[in-house]
This record gives C-alpha cells, structure tokens and sequence, in this order.
C-alpha cells in the first residue's frame, strides 16, 4: 500500500551548477523538495519508486543504479538512481531528466543515508491515458507491503508572456486546481485531471500525478502544499502526502 508520497517539479534549474548565477532563485523550491523527501524518509517504506514524465527513449523502468546526466545541460556531473553505483542487471540507457533531478535531489538529501529501501523509476509519456495511468499507479503499490512514491511533473508553462508556452490565460486556473488537489490529498480530483488541457498548457506532470491518483487510492493519506510559485512562468509544486 502507498504509506507516503512526495510531489516535486523537475526543472534541471534545481540543480545549482546548472542554474549557475540564477541559483539562489530557487533556494525556496529546494528546501520545500527537501522537506518533502524527509516525509518520504520518514514513513519507512520497503520501496521508493519515482515516477517522471519522459520522451520516448526515456520511458519505462529504470532500476536502481541508472545513471543519469547533465552534461546536455553543458555540466559535466553525473548521478545515480538510489546513490549506489550500477549493478548488474543495470540498463545502460540513461535516465531521462526529470528522473535524473530525481537522483540529484535523493543524492543532495542523503536518501542512502536515511533509508535502505530499494529505489526505482518509471519513465511515462505526456500521451498516457488517464486510465492507464490509474491502472499503473494501482500495480506500483501492490508491489510491496509499504511503497512510498517520489512524483516529478511541472504545472503549466505559459503562466507569462516570457514562459516557454507564452501567456495563456487557462494556466493560473489549471495550476490553482492542482495546487489545491495536491495540498488536500484529493486523489478524485487528480483522476479527473484534463488531458488535452494539460497538454495545451505543458504540463508535464499530468501523467504522473495521475500515476499518484492510482496508487493514493483508498490509502487514506493526507496532503500539505509546500510551495507554489512560477518562477519562469512556469508552476512548480511542491506536496507531501503522508
């Protein structure tokens, strides 16, 4: 069953080397990521599984040890799902970004550190149906007796005229509703998420927190919404579910 979730965006900008002189702009947004992987540390799951939007070659699993880069973001540094090295059975195709911020962030918190839980990721397309999405997030919590979900997504990019997606007068209305979903816990609300709109806006967590939707469902969690801002006409949330 899920016993916690933690909702993060995953702009590589949360990465200070990348941000580089724009860094302290999002000093908030990292401390509010950092508190709400500590509620993931603090539930003890069995198994983390962080979930993240993801072009195509990026899709699907990613076990623990896959490594992801930044160096298309012109920094040379590397970082791997969980902390721990490649084993194995590891893929070499590396993780896409939104999960390689992911690693960045279980990395900067000492997720090693506070837990052994065994960690994965899930690459998902913008495309997936609502339902799939449902049905996927319901075989992610019977895979373990407690899961804990580490969610990545931003909300709208066309918040302001200089926002990658231009102004769109929907975003601020779109965003508002998922903020207030996200901080209530309101899994009803996620499932019924808009698909189209969301694309149309480019809001690349869509997927992914209706991957929250279905794992959430009758779990009985309760929200609180850490931060809410757009910083670059984009909406970032933060959220922890416990």
């Amino acid at each position: 069953m899920l016993v916690a979730a933690a909702v993060l965006p995953c702009p590589p900008l949360l990465v200070p080397d990348i941000a580089a002189g724009a860094a302290p702009e999002l000093d908030a947004a990292r401390a509010a990521c950092t508190d709400a992987l500590g509620v993931l540390a603090a539930s003890r799951p069995d198994l983390l599984v962080v979930v993240g939007p993801a072009e195509q070659s990026g899709r699907g699993p990613h076990p623990q040890g896959t490594r992801g880069s930044f160096r298309g973001f012109g920094v040379d540094l590397d970082v791997h799902l969980g902390g721990h090295q490649p084993g194995p059975g590891t893929s070499e195709r590396e993780l896409p970004p939104s999960l390689a911020v992911a690693a960045w962030l279980l990395e900067r918190t000492r997720w090693s550190e506070a837990s052994d839980a065994p960690v994965e990721g899930l690459g998902v397309g913008e495309p997936l149906a609502a339902e799939r999405c449902i049905q996927v997030g319901g075989e992610i919590v019977g895979r373990a007796k407690r899961v804990a979900l580490l969610v990545m997504g931003d909300a709208s990019a066309c918040r302001t005229l200089k926002a990658p997606g231009y102004l769109d007068e929907r975003a601020a209305g779109f965003d508002a509703e998922v903020a207030r979903a996200l901080g209530a816990a309101d899994v009803a609300a996620l499932r019924s998420l808009d698909a189209e709109l969301a694309h149309e806006l480019k809001a690349s967590g869509r997927a992914p927190w209706q991957v929250l939707a279905g794992a959430a469902e009758g779990a009985g969690l309760g929200g609180a919404l850490l931060y809410d801002d757009a910083p670059y006409g984009v909406g970032y949330l933060v959220a922890a579910w416990s």
